[in-house]
């Protein structure tokens, strides 16, 4: 089993590049199936989701040629299965795109009820909602998800709850549907809107995505496009809070700094330096940092996958800081990882009462999901001394070359398999 071994008490400096929007670029490879022409995708995170998304795209008999590391072509005309094996659905839960592609082109789909992150319940009623109000009867039997539809009908739907996964899965139906759709209390992520991009740019008619109502004008079919995935928001939050936590210099290249608004707010009032440029982002901290309140909140709120490496950093400043998680219910495992290196905290419900400490020891901690993983990473970085992070798995499913980018700013990181490799970088660094 693969493990990160890393050596703390190094500034991170320097320069680092993001890759694209792991969650935008899952809904847009569903979506590049949905027509018979030929799609190519540039910028693709090169993830372990998304290889495993390509896969399930294969699977089911789509063309998928890998053009380079970050770029594919999709041709969807040759699919012959509508059923989305549980193989690739236990890896990962947004093969359920895949129901609302198919469902869009040919009216019927199968898929594996999901898996993915243990950070809390993820219902999928929304998404099931949301088809019905289509037109189509969903079924749940045998541990998979059936929705089949003589026609796709648009129609008026109010989300229950702000729901990604559900505005995406919806707006991907209701594109091909006949009539209009309009759906209310929609989620206004960047991801979301990448999406809608991505389907106008193959003839759909989507409107107001970003907002708090999209309007879809379903059209009879879609066409061959070229399409650039965003930068990704979460991996460069990351690095932001990393250069924070390990009183570094570090410029964040290929961003969009409107969508990094909420994460910036907190450094800087916290005491980081930031400065903004037209594609990149400058975070400085010179000096030990202050305390605040979080609330998880939908975008443009503070990003529920931000609050574990915010936790890293509030564990390490001045006062006392609490966090509320109002997104997912088990968002905080990685507070007991952390008191292992010497963190003071307090769980009651959906919030957390932070200590700071001074400094972190090094120790050995386990990923308990995908941020919380790149989190414990962070402390690590942070920490006086070798710590050695388990079920890396995780990290590796939204990182691209984590700890390559990690290096090339001065942290010792490196990924080791036995313990003769944890021996050979521990004489390497003393």
């Amino acid at each position: 089993m693969e493990q990160y071994i890393i050596k703390g008490g190094n500034p991170l400096v320097g320069e680092v590049e993001i890759a694209g929007a792991k969650n935008a670029a899952l809904g847009i490879l569903a979506a590049a199936i949905m027509t018979d022409e030929t799609v190519t995708i540039d910028n693709l995170p090169d993830v372990n989701d998304i290889n495993v998304l390509l896969e399930a795209i294969e699977g089911i008999g789509a063309s998928v040629q890998k053009l380079d590391r970050h770029t594919v072509r999709i041709n969807g005309s040759t699919i012959q299965n509508l059923s989305i094996d549980y193989d690739y659905i236990k890896k990962i839960r947004a093969s359920y795109y895949l129901l609302g592609a198919l469902l869009g082109k040919y009216k019927k789909a199968e898929v594996a009820l999901p898996g993915g992150c243990n950070i809390g319940s993820r219902p999928i009623d929304q998404h099931l909602k949301g088809f019905r109000a289509l037109g189509a009867d969903v079924e749940i039997e045998h541990g998979s998800i059936m929705a089949e539809a003589e026609h796709l009908r648009g129609n008026h739907l109010y989300f229950d709850v702000v729901s990604v996964g559900a505005t995406i899965n919806v707006m991907m139906a209701a594109a091909l549907a006949e009539g209009t759709t309009i759906l209310e209390n929609v989620a206004k992520e960047p991801h979301v809107v990448d999406v809608a991009n991505f389907l106008n740019s193959m003839g759909a008619n989507i409107k107001g995505a970003g907002t708090d109502v999209i309007r879809i004008k379903g059209v009879s079919r879609l066409h061959k496009s070229s399409y650039s995935i965003i930068p990704d928001q979460i991996e460069a939050g990351t690095f932001m809070f990393a250069a924070a936590a390990t009183h570094g210099d570090v410029t964040v290249m290929n961003v969009i700094p409107k969508h990094l608004e909420a994460t910036t707010a907190k450094l800087v009032e916290i005491g980081c330096e930031v400065e903004e440029f037209d594609d990149a982002v400058r975070v400085i901290a010179k000096k030990r940092l202050g305390h605040t309140q979080i609330k998880t909140l939908p975008y443009p709120g503070f990003p529920t996958d931000m609050q574990p490496q915010m936790g890293v950093l509030l564990s390490l400043s001045r006062g006392t800081s609490t966090i509320t998680e109002s997104i997912f219910e088990n968002r905080f495992k990685y507070l007991d990882e952390l008191k292992r290196m010497g963190a003071l905290s307090k769980v009651e419900g959906n919030s957390a009462t932070i200590e700071g400490v001074e400094g972190f020891s090094g120790a050995r901690v386990s990923a308990p999901d995908l941020r919380a993983g790149a989190a414990l990473c962070i402390a690590g970085l942070a920490a006086e001394g070798i710590t050695i992070v388990d079920d890396i798995v995780y990290i590796q499913r939204g990182y691209e070359r984590f700890e390559e980018k990690l290096r090339s700013l001065g942290g010792l990181i490196e990924r080791v398999e036995s313990e003769k490799d944890i021996q050979k970088f521990t004489l390497k660094v003393s």
